[in-house]
């Protein structure tokens, strides 16, 4: 679990780079490369307020992957303290 103050979603990455996405920490935030057509189903997720996993890591890898989960919170009071 990683703690950000913000987060950027490039929709930029090429298929053919053999990657289902990447992130990485920049400065204190989060930077998470994903395809443009992962980007139009982020965007269609945040419209209709649902929850968005997005798995990182290379096409052929096999084992453990990073994820990065978008999650609506139904209280936003206890989130994000400290």
């Amino acid at each position: 679990v990683t703690g950000a103050s913000f987060v950027v979603f490039n929709g930029a990455l090429k298929t053919s780079s053999g990657f289902l996405a990447k992130s990485s920490i920049v400065e204190d935030g989060l930077m998470v490369q994903i395809t443009r057509e992962t980007m139009e189903s982020l965007r269609q997720a945040l419209r209709d307020k649902k929850d968005f996993k997005i798995t990182c890591g290379e096409m052929d890898a096999e084992g453990v992957k990073e994820y990065v989960d978008i999650c609506w919170v139904e209280n936003e009071e206890k989130t994000n303290q400290g």
